[in-house]
């Protein structure tokens, strides 16, 4: 048991509507039955409270709607009493910054700081940033993106991330303020909103609908599982090193179109759904991470292998058709407008 275990004050997630966020929530109720959760989303688009239905009435969890950016909201829910805080919130999508930054910077590195300085104040002992390891540009054919590579953000999403990285590191160096960081490599799994590329290529071939795939599709990318990604999250959170940045990947480098080939296969469905589309500005060309700073210094090691983990996904997804439907077509928004009124 960690010492968090024995506290009364709660944990705050951010951004826990949100695919990531919401496995995370899932996964600390499950394995950490002495945590109280706290949940501050804003339900933008991405966040959905329909991920989180399992778990509404869990005595160990609350969901509060509001804006990381409201300073007053922050601070208020921190005076109630919370040991720690892990960060999803974000606007994440690479081709949204590109058609409009705005958002990203304010999000991304404004409700950052608003959270770290609150945080400071209410004395919080553990701050988990969780990033992306897009903040390290692209690679070549061979190397693998380590804690030391220097960062080269190549889209206004992994710039913004890659500044509020900056803010937590000089907010451990400054002020001694608890801060780690945490950068993963693609995740895929339940729950994922269906605009990412697995997801995407689920359901419009379910649909029998084109899956439409960028330039070559020879883009690599390293798939790490939620699950996994939850359980390393964990391990940061309980034992990392404040100031300390470290990696979580799930070593396993696909190519794109590798991909959508192993879904249609899977699906029973035609590689002639695929069409190719013209290429998005400044695409990184391939991510691997190495993980070895988590495996040697926290004994973390992912343990769902892609073809398991993908077959396990395309279920879900075939299991789960009204929740992906829900949001394709817009209904899930309607609960929050009779739920909340207007948005923040």
């Amino acid at each position: 048991m960690s010492a968090a275990d024995t506290r009364t004050e709660a944990l705050l997630v951010t951004g826990g509507a949100g695919f990531i966020g919401s496995n995370f929530i899932r996964w600390a109720l499950a394995e950490r039955p002495a945590w109280r959760i706290v949940n501050v989303d804003k339900l933008t688009y991405a966040g959905n409270l329909e991920n989180l239905a399992q778990i509404a009435e869990d005595s160990r969890y609350r969901f509060v709607r509001a804006d990381i950016r409201d300073r007053a909201r922050m601070r208020e829910l921190m005076g109630e009493g919370v040991w720690g805080i892990v960060n999803f919130a974000a606007e994440s999508h690479v081709d949204r910054s590109i058609e409009s930054a705005t958002e990203f910077l304010e999000t991304n590195i404004l409700g950052t700081q608003v959270l770290m300085e609150e945080a400071r104040e209410a004395k919080v002992t553990r701050f988990l940033q969780v990033s992306t390891d897009e903040v390290y540009g692209s690679l070549g054919p061979d190397g693998k993106f380590s804690e030391a590579t220097p960062l080269a953000p190549n889209s206004p999403y992994s710039a913004s991330k890659a500044a509020a990285d900056l803010m937590a590191r000089a907010a451990f160096h400054t002020h001694g303020f608890p801060a780690l960081i945490t950068r993963c490599s693609n995740n895929y799994g339940p729950y994922q909103f269906p605009e990412k590329l697995i997801p995407l290529m689920i359901t419009n071939a379910m649909a029998g609908e084109a899956l439409p795939v960028y330039g070559d599709g020879c883009q690599v990318r390293d798939w790490l599982h939620v699950a996994d990604h939850c359980s390393a999250l964990g391990v940061v959170l309980e034992r990392g090193e404040p100031g300390e940045v470290y990696n979580i990947g799930g070593s396993n480098e696909l190519k794109n179109l590798d991909i959508v080939r192993v879904i249609l296969e899977s699906l029973g469905k035609p590689q002639t759904l695929i069409r190719h589309v013209k290429d998005r500005p400044g695409h990184d060309r391939r991510y691997a991470i190495d993980s070895s700073k988590l495996q040697s210094r926290l004994g973390w090691r992912p343990s769902i292998p892609f073809g398991e983990g993908i077959r396990a996904t395309i279920r879900w997804y075939q299991e789960n058709t009204l929740w992906w439907q829900r949001i394709k077509s817009g209904e899930y928004l309607e609960y929050y407008r009779r739920t909340y009124g207007e948005r923040l």
